[in-house]
């Protein structure tokens, strides 16, 4: 398979940066060709050429490694600290590498041994926070789910505070609907601590395109139906919301709703399976007015990482208290915000808006009412600093220990508090099979283009190695449109040539996901089938979605009444979910012309949407 020159990539990406890339080739059997669709702004950059290395003293090198290792061994003769990791909740310590909250021994003994004793400690955080947040590095540490299950069982157990249950805010990926941690929250709870609501939050709904008018109302329609569907009748369902942790859309309403909670509701627990979004909302939360006006100033924000399970204990922000006089104030922020139009901006708004419309379909402002007027630094002045010559260079004089801000007893003793929880791990997902690299290649993070093919019977859609659709009979050709990471490659082929394909290229470059060749495809569970049969319903509806376990799903659209059977294949052990109605039933709208003698149609990407801002004529 030839492929096309990088200079001629970018050229393509800037004239065309939605139109995907048709590249062809003969298939494992040599008879037909198979078609593989990128998207020239996710290829890779070609790499620079290495400069060459200078020479290393000889033993440099080792010694190098040997004080590295040094400074992350642990010191077993230290006991636990009774101190959290500010960004996962685990207790740290430098007793034992593979346990979680480690910090190296050197780096806890300089926090500790200081004169505030363990309280140096505070607003640390452990080595696995430390590499995810500054490296995107995973350190190779999971819990078993029975863990997270017993942290998150044993909060929502706690006596009654303020004489009322807790608020729970369920926090639902919509990618993932339908959700399968939802059923098991009433298993969690103990009958002597009644909830005082249930508060479903569907998020990242910003990678989702538009597919017609009115989809946010289906979105919400559907997040409805999974919640009744979940048969969680001990709970008042309170309200069901739709939002983006991540750029901010319909948080505000949210804050709104949550503190229309107060009078009936305690503490507040953020709930939800791993990767839903749970940490992100909760410091975004920390960042609005929902929480004590000192708060971000005292409180560390949470580890955020694709990898599952990052949060391993309860992280928690004290609640403000909604008085009339905050909520009258806050309401006026709001109407004054609505009036502004993006022109009315500062620079500095108008390059963050930017930066998120990138990133999804729909933004949101977050902002503060309530916030700390910080007082001005007090410059300290020393004479001495500025009796130098002019041969000399000045002196830093030693600054004085700054103390670390804290909550005052009278500001968190009748506080509730929003818990932000560890997630619950899913079961027969595909992202437990899943490396560090591979989980950032399927997750998506950026909105989602959908890419819709025209596929007659015979033919198969692979999407990288994770999921493969085939067309087996069908009297006309049926849409079948893609809706996963952008980073996913998706694969036309002929029936005939399917098998060898997946055998020749799984665990390669061309399937991309999963990597590392013949090896890693040993312990990857093979490809399971299960055969489905959908009546069309109109060539511009969508019958159903086919889930492909977390790796993205395919909406089927077909003629009305027109019978097509397919079988869909996903790793052994995983989930496969056919969806009934589908998620975006318009979906197949989204595109653009069909690509020549191609099963491809161009993508097309919908325009964003700023939410609580003026729109003006000009587009």
């Amino acid at each position: 398979m030839h492929c096309l020159r990088p200079a001629l990539l970018a050229r393509l990406a800037r004239s065309r940066p939605w139109a995907p890339l048709l590249r062809r080739g003969a298939a494992a059997g040599g008879e037909e060709e198979e078609e593989r669709f990128v998207f020239p702004e996710y290829e890779p950059e070609p790499r620079k050429a290495a400069a060459p290395r200078r020479e290393r003293e000889p033993g440099r090198e080792r010694r190098e490694r040997g004080s590295l290792s040094a400074a992350r061994r642990p010191d077993p003769s230290v006991p636990p600290s009774g101190v959290s990791c500010s960004g996962c909740g685990a207790e740290l310590q430098c007793c034992d590498s593979a346990a979680p909250g480690f910090m190296p021994a050197e780096k806890y003994r300089s926090l500790s041994d200081g004169p505030d004793g363990l309280a140096g400690l505070r607003n640390a955080v452990c080595q696995r926070c430390w590499m995810l947040s500054h490296h995107s590095q995973a350190l190779g540490l999971r819990l078993p789910p029975e863990q997270h299950r017993l942290v998150v069982s044993a909060a929502l157990r706690r006596p009654l505070r303020h004489g009322r249950g807790p608020l729970l805010l369920y926090i639902l990926d919509l990618l993932e609907l339908p959700d399968p941690v939802l059923p098991q929250l009433q298993g969690l709870m103990s009958p002597d601590v009644p909830a005082a609501g249930l508060l479903v939050v569907g998020n990242k709904v910003d990678l989702l395109p538009a597919d017609a008018p009115g989809h946010l109302g289906r979105l919400r329609e559907r997040l409805t139906a999974a919640c009744a569907q979940a048969g969680l009748r001990a709970f008042p369902l309170v309200d069901v919301r739709l939002v983006s942790a991540k750029t901010g859309f319909g948080l505000e309403g949210l804050v709104s709703r949550l503190q229309r909670s107060w009078k009936c509701a305690g503490d507040v627990y953020l709930l939800g399976a791993t990767n839903s979004g749970k940490s992100t909302l909760f410091n975004t939360l920390l960042r609005s007015d929902y929480c004590k006006s000192r708060a971000p100033d005292i409180v560390n924000r949470a580890t955020v990482s694709p990898w599952p399970g990052t949060t391993l204990n309860l992280l928690k922000f004290p609640i403000i208290n909604p008085t009339c006089d905050r909520i009258f104030r806050r309401q006026e922020r709001l109407k004054e915000e609505a009036t502004k139009t993006e022109d009315q901006l500062s620079s500095e708004e108008r390059k963050y808006l930017n930066h998120l419309k990138k990133h999804g379909y729909l933004v949101g402002r977050v902002g503060r009412t309530f916030q700390r007027q910080k007082s001005t630094t007090v410059v300290d002045f020393d004479p001495d600093m500025l009796s130098y010559s002019i041969d000399e260079e000045p002196t830093q004089s030693p600054k004085k220990g700054e103390e670390k801000e804290e909550f005052t007893y009278n500001e968190v003793k009748d506080a509730r508090w929003c818990f932000d929880t560890p997630g619950i791990i899913k079961e027969n997902c595909v992202l437990n099979l899943l490396t560090e690299k591979e989980v950032k290649l399927v997750l998506p993070t950026q909105a989602i283009v959908p890419r819709t093919f025209i596929l007659k019977p015979g033919m198969v859609l692979f999407l990288a190695a994770l999921g493969r659709v085939d067309y087996l009979e069908g009297k006309k050709p049926a849409w079948f449109t893609v809706v996963a990471s952008n980073l996913l490659p998706v694969h036309i082929t002929a029936l005939s040539n399917a098998d060898a394909l997946y055998k020749k290229h799984a665990g390669q470059d061309l399937l991309k996901v999963p990597m590392g060749g013949e090896e890693r495809m040993k312990e990857f569970p093979h490809l399971v089938p299960q055969d489905i049969t959908l009546k069309g319903i109109g060539t511009t509806e969508a019958v159903a979605d086919i889930k492909l376990s977390s790796a993205g799903w395919v909406a089927v659209t077909a003629h009305a009444e027109e019978e097509v059977l397919l079988r869909a294949y996903t790793p052994q052990g995983t989930a496969l979910v056919v969806r009934e109605p589908p998620l975006l039933p318009y979906i197949s709208a989204v595109r653009g012309s069909r690509i020549g003698a191609s099963a491809a149609y161009r993508t097309k990407k919908p325009p964003s949407l700023v939410e609580n801002l003026k729109i003006t004529g000009r587009r």
